[in-house]
């Protein structure tokens, strides 16, 4: 997992949703890779933050699945967010 060094509480968010967003198996995944959504929620320190989530080919299609996490405090504040990422492999 990889994450951007911002604000630690947007940081333990992210982190958390991407164990959340990891659940999800590769074989599930892939007829809908490249998908993303995102939501409204409540950072630990109580802030409102919007996450997104997005599953993408980490190379070529087919292959592993780029999952990313970017938490952040509205559209204006995009930039300052925090982002976990992690690979979920392709069974062989």
């Amino acid at each position: 997992m990889s994450e951007a060094p911002h604000d630690e509480d947007l940081a333990e968010m992210a982190r958390d949703e991407l164990i959340r967003a990891l659940t999800l198996k590769w074989k599930d995944l892939a007829p809908i890779t490249p998908w993303g959504d995102n939501f409204e929620g409540i950072s630990p320190a109580g802030r409102d933050v919007i996450v997104e989530r997005s599953y993408l080919w980490s190379a070529a299609a087919g292959g592993d699945i780029l999952c990313e996490v970017r938490v952040y405090g509205g559209a204006s504040r995009w930039d300052h967010g925090a982002t976990a990422s992690a690979v979920i492999a392709r069974p062989s």
